[in-house]
């Protein structure tokens, strides 16, 4: 990759000047990173073919002194997700961390594990386990916990569970209610564009040192190995609910509708222990991720994190989730806790006062800085998610994309829009001199919004995409959120290079489409349904299936399929 830029002079010291802002001498985070290390391991974890999946050996680069190419604070986060291996939480509980974009527990039994959040897919998972096994104790795996409904939390189950042991009972999974219609649709039904966009939020596309990606903030990024899925056996639906397994108790906070459709948290009264599954973690979230995915309440998420805080933090010794690292010490996890309720719910109410004064989405995300108490804490900055990114999606949660300003309201679309900007500004050459002017005054943010212009309105532009890649990828050696540098490097690399497909997870695997139900497989044809081709298409079926026993009657015409459950044509 010979064609990356260096730092500029205007980043490298806004790069320094980033070091000003936070504790960077507070080791703290550091030291609950390396706690209760018991085992770690090196090198590629493979596929059956060989190919790589996960590489233990990938983050070396961040053991360096951070470099001009990357803002320190997100460099500092890098480097705590890259602590990887076994780890002891408390008595009974363990954690591996750094084998993907997730973490897994496991929760000694009488007689076995409960392993929580089995990781994004199989090889990675089976590595993990592996370490258990080696280095605590080999014990049969009883029950599985999925927290929640997102891929990273249930891919790699098959390498924990044999499906033939969950249908006769020996092995439970545990799930939130709504589960398997959450996990199962947005794996599906918009499954091609999540894992493209994914694939540039994660830096797939950019590799992984000093001037490519140092980490997605949440964790590294997601590994890309088989993903399965078992459906599961036990559903909590309610705060309060408790189940025993195996000898251990287990209460559960029923969390949904926050950073997953269907989520969950649990409380290990005889080890003292509080998961928060992804609702706390040692960043802002998403609000709405840049992969793609339905926005989240951000009110129901701080409220969320306050019901648990008044549930039990009184008598929690520590607090760990499914990414990142746990907090010991009541008084630490009070102030953790509150904390991260404060950020979502700052966020949500000065985004819906501004809103009522008028602001625009746009000019909101411009005004919002968090309060010193919240924005001081490293746990609470924006690695993953962005104050930018999620006030806008609050915005347009309660409000949507509309602005109120009627020019907004029918614009032409993007290359239209681009020639035109381009002819009123005096044409290509007039905007190059003047953005290339911008660029050595330090201005990339509009040097990439103006050029964009010129490459959409003229592709083959080569000056064009040169300056704007140049401009973004600035941007990203300056931010400090993990998956805004990869969406900027990543752009500047396709800028220079053109598009070049790479792994990515695909969402859409075998386990996923079997765990359809009809319902499901009807609407993923209506939307795979070619409405134009089909527009002059009339026709009807009859489906009889069984196991489960159904009928549907199916009709295609106007460019579009509909399904009634229990219907059948005379005539089909």
């Amino acid at each position: 990759m010979t064609d990356r830029n260096d730092a500029s002079r205007t980043t490298a010291d806004a790069n320094t000047a980033a070091r000003d802002v936070l504790p960077f001498s507070d080791s703290t985070d550091f030291d609950n990173a390396r706690r209760g290390y018991i085992a770690g391991g090196s090198g590629a974890i493979t596929d059956a073919d060989g190919n790589v999946v996960w590489d233990l050996d990938r983050w070396s680069f961040l053991d360096e002194e951070v470099p001009a190419t990357a803002n320190p604070s997100l460099w500092r986060q890098g480097q705590l997700n890259a602590i990887a291996g076994l780890f002891e939480v408390t008595d009974g509980v363990y954690q591996v961390r750094g084998y993907d974009l997730s973490v897994t527990s496991f929760l000694r039994t009488d007689t076995g594990w409960i392993v929580v959040d089995p990781l994004v897919s199989v090889e990675p998972m089976a590595a993990a386990f592996e370490l258990v096994k080696q280095h605590i104790e080999d014990l049969p795996v009883v029950a599985v916990i999925y927290t929640h409904s997102h891929v990273d939390h249930f891919g790699g189950v098959r390498a924990v569970v044999d499906e033939a042991q969950v249908a006769d009972g020996s092995i439970r999974i545990i799930a939130p209610i709504d589960f398997m219609e959450e996990s199962v649709s947005e794996n599906v039904m918009l499954g091609n564009a999540m894992s493209r966009r994914a694939t540039y939020m994660y830096g797939n596309l950019v590799g992984w040192d000093e001037k490519g990606g140092v980490g997605a903030g949440l964790g590294q990024l997601t590994s890309s190995g088989e993903i399965t899925l078992i459906a599961p056996t036990d559903i909590v639906s309610e705060t309060g609910q408790e189940l025993t397994i195996d000898g251990l108790r287990i209460q559960f906070q029923h969390t949904p509708g926050a950073e997953a459709p269907a989520e969950m948290c649990f409380f290990l009264p005889s080890r003292k222990a509080l998961c928060m599954a992804e609702i706390a973690t040692h960043t802002l979230h998403n609000v709405y991720t840049l992969r793609g995915a339905k926005i989240r309440n951000s009110l129901a998420w701080s409220q969320h994190i306050n019901d648990a805080i008044r549930l039990w933090t009184d008598d929690a010794d520590v607090v760990f989730s499914s990414h990142h690292w746990p907090t010991w010490g009541r008084d630490q996890i009070v102030n953790y806790m509150k904390g991260q309720r404060d950020l979502y719910r700052y966020l949500h109410d000065e985004t819906l006062r501004l809103a009522n004064h008028g602001y625009t989405f746009s000019e909101i995300a411009e005004q919002i800085e968090l309060p010193s108490g919240i924005a001081g804490s490293f746990a609470n900055r924006g690695y993953y998610g962005s104050v930018s990114h999620c006030v806008k999606a609050i915005y347009v949660y309660y409000l949507g994309w509309f602005d109120g300003n009627p020019a907004n309201l029918h614009p032409l679309p993007p290359v239209e829009t681009a020639k035109k900007t381009v002819e009123y500004m005096g044409g290509a050459e007039a905007v190059l001199a003047k953005a290339r002017a911008d660029y050595e005054a330090g201005e990339y943010r509009w040097v990439a919004q103006v050029v964009n212009d010129l490459v959409f309105a003229d592709p083959s532009n080569e000056e064009a995409k040169a300056l704007q890649a140049d401009a973004l990828e600035q941007l990203g050696y300056q931010t400090e959120n993990g998956t805004w540098r990869d969406f900027y490097l990543s752009g500047a690399k396709e800028l220079r290079q053109g598009v070049n497909a790479v792994a990515a997870p695909d969402t859409a695997s075998p386990d996923i489409i079997r765990a359809m139900t009809p319902e499901m497989l009807l609407r993923f044809m209506a939307v795979r349904l070619n409405g134009p081709k089909a527009s002059d298409v009339s026709m009807t079926f009859n489906l009889r299936l069984t196991g489960p026993d159904k009928t549907f009657g199916i009709e295609v015409g106007n460019g579009v399929l509909n399904y009634t459950e229990g219907l059948e044509f005379d005539d089909p």
